[in-house]
């Protein structure tokens, strides 16, 4: 069978000895060498300019349905529970504690939980409503299994590496919020984290005040694209008195995007995170649809008080 084999950029240090493996069962094997940000992002248009039969994608779960056939490996990870009683004394306060993770610590969530329980805690797990197929588990773009909880929980706890996953709960959420990293052995309050987001949305969206042409931004990756919020938009935009385009691409340069020197500002429709992790890049704003929802409004009430 002809094989494309896609990782992400953290696993694509093991793609030979995986092609290895598959070659010496017979197979015919290809590696992507296209950047990757998820299973949102699966190499299927490669995969049918080659004629492979097969794609298989690492390091992420099923994140939406596709016409091809995609095998979908699970990089797991064991990581060590040593340093949970550590985090003990910064949950002192906090009875109720709403557990999260990735999905590389899944297997693992229900041994931390048992941890929390066994130091007197009550532990909840909450179900993902979004792309995340295990309960508890968090994506970048998907914190459903935060924010079911944010009513019901006195904090929540991240267990897992980094930062990139819990912060997208973090601003999704408003109780304190304690990520536990069991690779360097350090437990950190990530409030401040979500404070300082909502000052950049709102100075975004200020920026955007006098904003009169809108680029907006639609990907054509696999579980990205989002057309019909883009027509919404642009419609919307439209009527308010304001000329709107939508721009297409696979993955967004934002070098390439500040050549687009006509627009005012941009909107983005695929990856959320582009808008929260990246506006700085660019030289004119970057907004949610809802931070243009909020504009839209605000300049309609301006309007009407003027009138």
């Amino acid at each position: 069978m002809k094989l494309l084999l896609q990782f992400p950029e953290g696993l694509k240090q093991f793609a030979m000895q995986h092609a290895r493996k598959y070659e010496s069962e017979g197979h015919e094997v290809f590696i992507s060498a296209t950047p990757n940000f998820g299973a949102c992002d699966l190499a299927i248009e490669e995969a049918k300019a080659i004629g492979a039969e097969k794609l298989i994608h690492f390091g992420h779960a099923e994140f939406a349905r596709v016409d091809f056939p995609v095998e979908y490996i699970f990089h797991t990870v064991d990581a060590s529970l040593d340093t949970l009683p550590e985090a003990l004394p910064e949950l002192e306060k906090y009875n109720t504690i709403g557990l999260v993770t990735t999905i590389q610590h899944v297997h693992q969530i229900e041994e931390v939980k048992a941890f929390f329980e066994k130091a007197g805690k009550t532990v909840l797990i909450g179900k993902p409503y979004g792309f995340a197929k295990h309960n508890g588990q968090i994506l970048g773009c998907d914190i459903g299994s935060a924010a079911s909880l944010d009513r019901k929980v006195d904090c929540f706890v991240y267990f897992g590496g980094g930062l990139f996953h819990p912060l997208g709960a973090v601003y999704s959420t408003t109780k304190p919020f304690l990520a536990i990293d069991p690779f360097i052995r350090k437990q950190m309050w990530l409030d401040s984290y979500r404070q300082e987001h909502k000052k950049r949305e709102r100075a975004k969206i200020m920026r955007s005040i006098e904003a009169k042409r809108f680029g907006i931004l639609v990907s054509t990756k696999n579980g990205q694209t989002n057309m019909n919020l883009a027509k919404v938009l642009k419609k919307k935009t439209e009527l308010s008195g304001c000329e709107a385009a939508i721009l297409i691409a696979n993955t967004f340069d934002f070098d390439y995007l500040n050549n687009l020197m006509e627009f005012d500002a941009f909107v983005n429709t695929a990856c959320p995170r582009l808008t929260t992790d990246d506006n700085e890049r660019l030289r004119k704003p970057l907004l949610s649809a809802n931070n243009l929802i909020e504009l839209l409004s605000l300049r309609s009430s301006s309007i009407k008080e003027k009138a």
